[in-house]
């Protein structure tokens, strides 16, 4: 008898990725084992100060989901350790590991740190890249997930100072490894990456410079947690650089040490740094050499305009720079480089290396534990319709193993992974899980308010300009505040297990945290109070971080007194806060997918493979969308081969309802129990559905300028395509060609990147060279954009002949008709003189636009667009695929220009999302609902006007009533009614006016309420 599938999956690797991939499989009803190699979970982004294009804080953003995996009752995290052995089969897996001591108890250690103040022994920080000294009994960092210390046993003197110190008796000298096995029913690998090894380019004097520094070296200079406390010093003399060379494609790009590939980050991460030192130290001047600015994502291109524009950041191009010279008496830095046609020196106080990224350096062992094929490059061998599977069945990749990437595509590709991962194992979900518990809840009605204020330093974030101990101690003398302390970081696991401590120590009814933005972060601190047995809603936050100490940077006297009046605000409210009841409603087992193109497709046969009935709404009479007229990749893969298998599947699956020529014309319901009213042919029908996934695609933009539709030798990109899908011999004849990119989009009008563009172009240019290598094939273009692997082919181009000739917006190539035929005028850089370019065929990379329907149809969904109008995600690194309405995701072109393996790793991000919902049989919704005094309303019908959520009802009694489960506590109605007879609980007048008498408090006499 065949044994079924295992309800458990192995994680590997404990970075952004592997959390996501953790948190979708633990909350969609599967038991998640997560090893990571290192002491502590957290990757790469752990080291991070801040995160483009937003500038937010990457531990802020990042911390939450520490927590929430750390304290995840379906997530058993195996910190320092590694699997040995994997045997068995798809769905039912044997996994070996093993578990290095720590010589700490992980059962025991509480993280108090007093080990670490004690311990006699200094050594370099690795996790501050050597910039400063740790200890041999350390943390990694301060909210480092799980808090256990380790000892460094190649450090450790043996002096036995920790075990004297230790209350808790967690130091255990002589602990051994372990061996640990489990069963589980699918794997995912997220190992990350390296930092390139920058002794393989000595040329740069890394390590030989003091001055020269990596990429991240300075982004542990930049952090509140770094060396200098985010003080940007030169490592020679302490002293604060005025001039700072960045340079570009350091282990990336280069043939002389087979890194042939572009590391897909380092422009941006370049850029941002290059601002955020600015900010750190005003007068800063960075320059940054580059080839091409890889800035292709959402919104990026905006930020590197906004970093040339507003921050004087100074970009010199068509650079790479061959090596750096140091004066041995200043310590400065010589670097030689091209600006126009001139070679020029400049000399610079600093210079920051931007490092590309490796595979894991153990990638060896795991290609050869789990048996996955590896590309040349080293990562994970993937293909473009399948992105997140390897070759071996059960086992999948995401994140940075697979390929360079930035943060919210390796989380999409994560919520992709877990995807797949369920699906294989979905005949087992919720097997092995149990349910989460929490203590019964407190009953505070009666009891006077009992206030904890928690005041967060945040690093230097807040703390670097707020004198945090004075406000914490302000807020001890405010009324009803029976204890307030300062913690570095509130939102680590400690701090947030001191909360409940506190809490049930001076058994405290409310609770302040005075940090950073609700909107991240009230979740976390909503639940660690409820693990207390306090109702949610008896929480409070004051943003004393975006709306003070970030906006009065160098204004300390007035940001720490305005952090005050913040918190003295959020106590005024605070004491009248009120619990709430929870409100649970029911799910319905279905999804709706709105857009039929291979995003959409993906979803419905992922969202059917997991037991989802389905319903596709296309507006078009036939499956496809764009790929229609994609005919073949960069890879060589036969892409109208795949849709045609894809349309067979999604046609002959059972759970899956295609209803074409239609339209959404109208959404009533919630999360979990949506109604969608859909037009298909003429008819309306009703669709009862849980979730909704948009992935309604874009277009293609049709040029108005380059003599397009004047000329039949001019055309876009996809109709070149087609044009020689249909007739090979068009390929063969042609003589010349010429290539124009950035049409219709990095303009004035339309600022952003289509991503696409330049890849097409290639693949497009490379097909010409194939059909007729003696054809001229000219692309003029900004920036060549292939990052990632394309980067090869881009390589491939020029070394067959493939002319790139660049071009910015002062020097605009000119198209014009000369007796019937083509002409096209460029300025050559290089030569410093114009060129005459006789082509057969112009051929445009046009824009890719969001689709004319999103406007309509945010309305009818309540969900906002970017300015850009593509859908916009309710977090830009750590959503990519959520709306901030529950219940509604996005994926595809929907959300912005991308390849089509991103779209369906996005598609299969959507669906692990959604599954969270589906996986459950009822949701809890938000416990903040209108509330209506049946006494007071007149009935005149004002709320139901102004509601945009229809949540409003008239009773038999002719009196208007709140329906609770449509709500959603935004509040018109209570501003709209007449006879103030709705009141909004956690925004109640009496907690408003409190708030605004307290905010006007002490200013020009006035005495405010408290």
């Amino acid at each position: 008898m065949t044994e079924g599938p295992v309800g458990a999956v192995l994680v590997i690797g404990g970075g952004i990725a592997g959390m996501q991939a953790s948190l979708d499989l633990a909350d969609s009803g599967f038991k998640v084992y997560l090893v990571d190699r290192s002491p502590n979970i957290g990757g790469a982004m752990a080291q991070l100060d801040k995160t483009f294009p937003t500038n937010d804080c990457a531990m802020c953003i990042m911390a939450p989901k520490l927590v929430e995996t750390g304290r995840h009752h379906n997530i058993q995290i195996i910190s320092n350790a590694e699997v040995e052995l994997v045997e068995g089969s798809p769905g039912n897996f044997r996994v070996t590991v093993r578990k290095r001591t720590r010589r700490v108890r992980e059962d025991k250690c509480t993280g108090c740190g007093v080990c670490t103040q004690r311990c006699p022994v200094e050594v370099p920080d690795e996790y501050n890249k050597g910039l400063k000294l740790r200890k041999a009994i350390y943390v990694k960092y301060p909210q480092a997930i799980p808090p256990t210390h380790i000892i460094d046993e190649e450090h450790c003197i043996g002096c036995g100072i920790c075990a004297t110190q230790c209350e808790a008796e967690a130091i255990e000298y002589f602990e051994k490894e372990k061996i640990l096995e489990m069963r589980v029913g699918s794997i995912i690998l997220a190992p990350g990456y390296e930092e390139f090894n920058l002794s393989l380019k000595p040329e740069y004097g890394y390590g030989r410079y003091p001055n020269v520094v990596s990429s991240l070296d300075l982004e542990r200079m930049l952090s509140a947690t770094g060396p200098y406390g985010g003080l940007v010093l030169r490592p020679s003399d302490g002293e604060i650089p005025g001039k700072i060379a960045f340079i570009q494609c350091i282990g990336s790009r280069d043939t002389q040490i087979g890194k042939t590939y572009c590391s897909s980050v380092c422009c941006m991460f370049a850029i941002k740094e290059a601002i955020i030192a600015q900010e750190h130290t005003p007068g800063l001047k960075p320059t940054i050499f580059f080839m091409d600015i890889r800035a292709y994502g959402k919104e990026f291109d905006e930020y590197y305009i906004r970093a040339e524009e507003v921050h004087n950041i100074k970009f010199v191009k068509n650079n790479r720079i061959a090596k750096v010279e140091e004066d041995p008496t200043t310590k400065n830095l010589i670097v030689w480089y091209l600006e126009g046609e001139e070679l020029k020196s400049g000399e610079f106080n600093m210079v920051v290396l931007s490092v590309g990224t490796s595979p894991p350096k153990d990638v060896e062992r795991i290609k050869r534990v789990f048996g996955v094929d590896l590309n040349k490059h080293g990562f994970a061998k993937t293909s473009i319709f399948a992105p997140m599977d390897t070759n071996v069945p059960g086992i999948y990749v995401c994140g940075a193993f697979s390929a360079p990437k930035d943060i919210p595509d390796s989380v999409a590709q994560a919520s992709g992974a877990a995807a797949k991962a369920s699906s294989l194992i979905s005949a087992a979900r919720g097997t092995l899980v149990t349910e989460r518990e929490f203590p019964p809840e407190t009953d505070v009605v009666g009891q006077e308010p009992r206030i904890g204020v928690f005041v967060c330093h945040c690093g230097i974030n807040i703390g670097g300009v707020v004198r945090v101990p004075e406000v914490a101690q302000y807020a001890r003398g405010l009324p009803d505040v029976v204890y307030a302390e300062e913690n570095l970081y509130t939102c680590s696991q400690d701090t947030n297990e001191k909360i409940k401590q506190k809490i049930k120590e001076h058994n405290l009814n409310r609770v302040i945290v005075a940090s950073c933005t609700p909107r991240t972060h009230a979740p976390l601190f909503q639940n660690t109070i409820r693990q207390a047995g306090l109702n949610v809603h008896l929480f409070e936050m004051a943003n004393i971080r975006d709306q003070c100490s970030w906006v009065h940077t160098h204004e300390p006297d007035k940001a720490t007194q305005k952090a005050k009046d913040l918190v003295r605000m959020a106590v005024a409210k605070a004491r009248l806060l009120e619990q709430l009841p929870r409100i649970t409603v029911p799910v319905k087992k279905c999804a709706l997918i709105l857009g039929g193109g291979m995003s959409g497709m993906t979803c419905a046969i992922q969202l059917a493979d997991e037991g989802y009935e389905t319903h596709i709404v296309e507006k078009e009479k036939e499956l496809g969308g764009i790929l229609k007229r994609i005919h073949y990749t960069l890879n060589g893969e036969d892409t109208q081969r795949e849709l045609k298998e894809m349309i067979k599947r999604v046609e002959g699956n059972e759970m899956i309802h295609v209803h074409t020529n239609a339209l959404l014309k109208g959404l009533s319901g919630y999360v979990g129990s949506y109604v969608a009213t859909v037009s298909a042919d003429g008819k309306e029908e009703k669709i009862d559905t849980g979730v909704i996934i948009v992935a309604t695609g874009g277009v293609e933009y049709k040029p108005m300028e380059y003599l397009y539709g004047k000329h039949s030798g001019v055309m876009t990109q996809l109709e070149f395509e087609e044009l020689i899908a249909k007739d090979p011999r068009v390929a063969q004849r042609a003589k010349s060609v010429v290539m124009i990119q950035c049409v219709g989009c990095r303009t004035k009008e339309r600022v952003y990147c289509s991503r696409v563009c330049c890849t097409e172009t290639i693949k497009n240019a490379l097909k010409l060279k194939e059909a007729n290598p003696a054809a001229n094939v000219y692309v003029l273009h900004k920036d060549i954009r292939t990052y990632g692997f394309r980067e090869d082919f881009f390589s491939e181009a020029a070394e067959k002949g493939v002319m790139f000739i660049r071009y910015d917006d002062d020097s605009l190539p000119a198209a014009t008709i000369e007796k019937g035929k083509l002409q096209v005028q460029a300025f050559e850089h290089f030569l410093g003189e114009h060129i005459l370019l006789r082509p057969d065929m112009l051929v445009l990379a046009a824009a890719t636009l969001p689709n004319p329907d999103n406007e309509a149809l945010a309305k009818i969904l309540k969900v906002p667009l970017s300015k850009d109008r593509f859908f916009l995600e309710a977090h830009m690194k750590l959503r990519p695929v959520d709306f901030a309405t529950d219940g509604i995701y996005l994926c595809g072109l929907a959300h912005s220009p991308k390849f089509l393996e991103e779209c369906i790793a996005q598609a299969s991000a959507a669906v692990s999302r959604a599954s969270t919902i589906l996986s459950k049989d009822s949701y809890e919704t938000e416990g903040i609902v209108s509330q209506v005094n049946e006494e007071k309303c007149t009935g005149c019908g004002t709320c139901l006007t102004v509601c945009p959520y229809g949540a409003m009802e008239k009773t038999a009694e002719g009196v208007a009533k709140t329906n609770i489960v449509l709500c959603k506590g935004c509040g018109t109605c209570v501003a709209s009614c007449p006879e103030r007879a709705i009141r909004l609980p956690g925004f109640t007048d009496e907690q408003l006016i409190a708030q605004v008498a307290n905010a006007v408090k002490e200013v020009n006499g006035v005495k405010g309420g408290t």
